[in-house]
Parts: C-alpha cells; structure tokens; sequence
C-alpha cells in the first residue's frame, strides 16, 4: 500500500511525463504521435500501488501510465518513444508496444482487448507454478465487446485465475460514446460469468487503491478473478493527430465538466505543501534528464530491422528443434 506522498508522486510523474510527451512530438522528437493518458492517471496509480514488484500488468495503446506506475524507468521509457537504442525496447515498441518483463510489465498492446487473454495466461501460470503472484490487466471501455476479452473472462473464471480486469472507462472508444457501443453493462460482462465486479470512482487515486486492494488480496488467496470498472475522463485527444484535425465529438464545455475533478488536484490536496513541492521538483528534473538523455541516444541501425523478429533454438515437446 502506497501513501498519499507515494501515491502523489505517481499521478504527478505520469501527468508531467505525458506532458513532457506531447511537447516532445509536437518538435518531432517523438515520431507518429502518443495517446495521452492525461485525466486517467488515478487508476495505474492506485491499481498498481496494490501490486508487488513481482506481480505482473498488460496493458493498452494509451499505456504510459501503466508502464510507468508499474517502475519502469521513465529515462528509458521516454527514449523509447522517441524511437532511440536505449530505450525499453531498443526503439522496437514505441509507444503502444513498450514492455519491461523485469519490472513485470508484459507490454502495451495496441491490438483492444488482446491484453486481456496475455494477463489470463499469466495468471494461469502463475497459478501452476504454485505461486500467489497476481496478473492485472488494464483495457478500456471499447474493448469489453471483443471476443478476445471475453474468452478470457470465460477462462479466468473457470479456471478461478488471479487476474484483475481493470476497466478505464473513460466514455469514449476513440470518437464514439460507451453508451451508443455497449448493450448492458460493462459490470454485467463479468458477472454473467460469475466474476465479481463494482465500478468505482477512476478519478480518486486513494479509492482505486482501497478497490484494487482487496481485488489483489482476494485473487492472492486463491479466491479467483476480480473485475473493477473505473470511471474516468480523457483530458486529451484520443491521439495527439486530433491537435492538427480538431475533430468535434464533444463539446467544450463537455471537457470542461470532465477536468472539474483532476486526480492531480485530489490527490495534491492530501500532501503537505512542503512535500509536494519537493516532489514536483524531484519530477522536473528526472524529467529534464530524460529528455536530454533520449534526444542525446542514436537511433537504431536499420541493419538491424529484422532482429528480434523471430524465437530461435525453440523445441517441441518431444525434444527436437
């Protein structure tokens, strides 16, 4: 359990880090653009609060939260999505494939819903294995109608996995509205297969921590899967192409009424101002260091395009390669 300084310093750096992202795309140090995970900060740092280093998340193509919550290094990461040999990945993943299996991070996924069948598996072994470590999946409200996702609810609850499903449902798969994408409920796809599950405020660090929690303690004991449903708002642009078209599928004063509870601004609330101040001065100049050190990195050599492609030395069940 983090405390509300810890829990601060998360939402802080993933917020200032997004930020930090998005200049950096708009001077083209980053290529291809982001999707900004500015407003939902509460929910990867909350979830992932309730994790042990050797727990184990799958995540989105709006993941940088979750990659960063989790302990990725932020010098790394942003390398990464500036495309740089240094980064998380040597440059191969960007922004919507970043993984760090040491840190238990089993990479963004941009393919929706797909993380969730990699955090069953997870989970599975784990369970084989006879070890408590918990699998925890991050996905969207868009992704809880594809049948991916919902084989692994099927799976998950059969087999009484420890896996989190946690819903970011932030109202919008890209452009369209949950409401006009979503017969239901989205609580009501994991109950019809027996898995527990309660929608919760996403924009409260401390209540997705306190929700994640015994999600976490329940799928440890042995219990089976839980499902959080976390309701939150996108400040952002789905991708940052929308700062160049400015396409209207909310108005203004919609997003006016989403910022109005900023998890920043809760949570900065419960900190003395003397240590959030240091905080944020701590965040700023990581940040700057990051920066220099990804603009400062070599791109990777094209010669070297199609390594990593493919597993080798791989053999069957029999023995033979």
């Amino acid at each position: 359990m983090a405390d509300s300084a810890d829990l601060y310093r998360t939402v802080r750096l993933i917020r200032r880090f997004e930020e930090r992202a998005i200049e950096m795309v708009r001077s083209g140090v980053i290529p291809g653009g982001i999707h900004p995970y500015i407003g939902e900060e509460a929910i990867a740092a909350g979830v992932c609060a309730a994790l042990r280093a050797d727990d184990v998340i799958t995540s989105t193509h709006r993941g940088h939260g979750h990659v960063l919550a989790k302990g990725a290094d932020p010098v790394r990461m942003l390398a990464e999505l500036a495309g740089r040999e240094t980064g998380l990945n040597g440059g191969r993943g960007g922004s919507m494939h970043a993984a760090d299996v040491s840190a238990g991070i089993y990479g963004a996924n941009a393919i929706v819903g797909a993380s969730a069948a990699i955090a069953a598996g997870a989970a599975w072994s784990h369970r084989r294995a006879g070890s408590d470590r918990v699998a925890v999946t991050f996905f969207g409200d868009g992704a809880v109608n594809q049948g991916v996702f919902l084989e692994a609810l099927n799976l998950a609850s059969l087999r009484r996995l420890p896996v989190i499903f946690v819903c970011e449902n932030n109202q919008f798969a890209t452009s369209m509205r949950v409401q006009d994408t979503t017969a239901g409920t989205i609580t009501g796809r994991a109950e019809a297969f027996g898995i527990p599950a309660q929608t919760i405020d996403g924009m409260d660090p401390e209540a997705v921590q306190a929700a994640a929690s015994g999600a976490v303690a329940r799928a440890r004991a042995g219990e089976g899967p839980a499902f959080l449903e976390c309701l939150t708002y996108r400040f952002e642009p789905h991708h940052t192409w929308e700062y160049r078209v400015r396409p209207r599928y909310r108005t203004d004063e919609e997003v006016a009424a989403g910022r109005s509870r900023d998890p920043l601004a809760i949570q900065a609330a419960r900190v003395p101002d003397v240590v959030r101040a240091e905080i944020d001065a701590e965040i700023e100049t990581l940040l700057d260091q990051a920066q220099r050190f990804a603009e400062a990195s070599p791109e990777p050599d094209p010669a070297g395009a199609l390594d990593h492609l493919y597993a080798s030395g791989m053999r069957g069940r029999g023995g033979t390669a």
